[in-house]
């Protein structure tokens, strides 16, 4: 593999890794913390880790560098990581059969109930000599959750290697174009993307990450120059169309989900470079990539992937960071155009079953947001007394706005019925709708169901 970056150490020696001890390594508005720093809080932290009786301990912080202490110090202490997909109060009580002890900063509040260890922000240096062996990877474990919008968060099994076979990948892509950068992001780093994109893989390559991430579309556009990564997600996105103040970057990150071409378009317009997407899942990691020119740019697979269809045209795929030699079975329907660049056509487990007849929810979703009234869509199958029928959330566009107001409502909604009959049989058009302003999503751009579903609950 290409790795070009003299600087980059894998996630076993990282920790010895000869770097200079005022490298930077984190940093939040006028503080930095540098790499000695960063060696003397994790030494500090594993002997204090070491002494807990604790096998799994569950990793809640809001501060991304005190994380990043706590994750390598439960590494040299021999504990098995647990990364809560979300951090409400009762949200991570629910997952507690999975952890022995939660550490946590002081941006998490955590239940009464759980056995809880507070990291502040250390003073940086109390050990005299730092030396840390190189890591078994194999030997580390790392559970992550699906974001549970739908129902109870799965857990998934990660060994370190895997996420260091990964992140060598991103390098091999990537890490020229990332020389001498610094790390912002809007994803949090419980979840595989953010973990890898906006800290272990700066770890690794020696750029610096903010310690905090940021919110806002007018912060994003305030903290952009041509030394800045934006590690990111549509849900964010999505949401600088109406920032115009153009300010280069020098690469955009974005994963999570579907990201528009609009959005694509105005990212490039801002910062000069259209957005990386990234493909994948807390189950497989990131998998490919695309840089989306026009709606039908179609992706390309990460070195080392390999890639085939079964028999409903359904991904499946091998690499070392997925499931070693094994194959893993995807429910995205895909068409290939060679061995590495394929179109993703949806997902098959978005397709239900309504008066014997199957319905996709991508197809019905596809349909709507080529009318020029509709911007995005959100399609769900609702109970109505015995039958199934489908509603939809809708973002109105500027001229379907102007629309609703020509026509009012009830004539909008008739017209908007017609329109789908074009291309839809009657049963998959759907029966209720909602306008909102954005489609809920959670912080990874996953959509919250369970809110789309209290919208229709009359």
């Amino acid at each position: 593999m290409n790795l070009v970056n003299p600087e980059f150490t894998s996630l076993a020696s990282l920790m010895d890794a000869s770097r200079l001890s005022t490298k930077p390594v984190a940093f939040e508005s006028n503080e930095t913390i540098t790499w000695g720093q960063f060696q003397q809080d994790v030494a500090e932290f594993s002997q204090q880790l070491s002494q807990h009786s604790a096998k799994r301990v569950a990793l809640c912080f809001g501060n991304s560098y005190l994380f990043a202490v706590s994750f390598f110090a439960s590494c040299y202490a021999s504990k098995t990581i647990i990364l809560p997909g979300n951090y409400q109060t009762q949200a991570v009580a629910e997952l507690n059969d999975h952890f022995d002890l939660v550490i946590h900063d002081e941006q998490v509040v955590v239940a009464n109930e759980l056995k809880a260890l507070k990291l502040n922000q250390y003073a940086h240096g109390t050990i005299n000599e730092v030396s840390f062996d190189t890591l078994s990877l194999e030997q580390i474990s790392i559970t992550l959750f699906t974001s549970g919008s739908s129902g109870k968060a799965k857990a998934i099994n990660k060994t370190l290697l895997q996420l260091a076979t990964e992140i060598e990948i991103l390098e091999s892509l990537w890490g020229q174009t990332l020389v001498d950068t610094r790390i912002e992001s809007t994803v949090s780093h419980q979840h595989i993307y953010g973990l890898l994109f906006r800290l272990l893989w700066p770890l690794c390559a020696g750029r610096p990450f903010a310690q905090f991430n940021l919110e806002f579309p007018e912060q994003i556009v305030h903290h952009a120059d041509d030394n800045t990564v934006l590690v990111s997600s549509p849900a964010l996105l999505k949401r600088l169309t109406e920032e115009h103040s153009s300010s280069p970057l020098r690469c955009v990150f974005s994963s999570g989900g579907p990201l528009p071409l609009s959005a694509a378009k105005h990212s490039n317009e801002l910062f000069t470079h259209l957005p990386i997407e990234v493909f994948g899942s807390t189950e497989t990691g990131g998998i490919a990539f695309r840089q989306q020119q026009v709606a039908t740019t179609p992706w390309q697979l990460f070195p080392s992937v390999e890639a085939e269809l079964n028999s409903e045209n359904c991904l499946r795929l091998r690499a070392p960071h997925i499931a070693g030699g094994e194959w893993y079975q995807t429910a995205d329907e895909c068409h290939f155009h060679d061995n590495v660049t394929f179109d993703l056509k949806g997902r098959t487990d978005r397709v239900v079953k309504i008066e014997e007849k199957r319905i996709s929810l991508v197809e019905v979703e596809k349909r709507l947001e080529q009318l020029d009234c509709i911007e995005e869509s959100a399609v769900i199958p609702m109970q109505d007394g015995n039958r199934l029928t489908l509603c939809a959330v809708i973002v109105l566009t500027n001229a379907g706005q102007q629309e609703v107001e020509r026509l009012g409502k009830g004539k909008f909604w008739l017209s908007l019925r017609k329109s789908l009959r074009d291309w839809l049989e009657p049963i998959a058009i759907p029966r209720k709708y909602r306008v909102l302003d954005e489609i809920p999503l959670n912080s990874q751009g996953k959509r919250q169901v369970a809110e789309i579903e209290k919208l229709f609950q009359d």
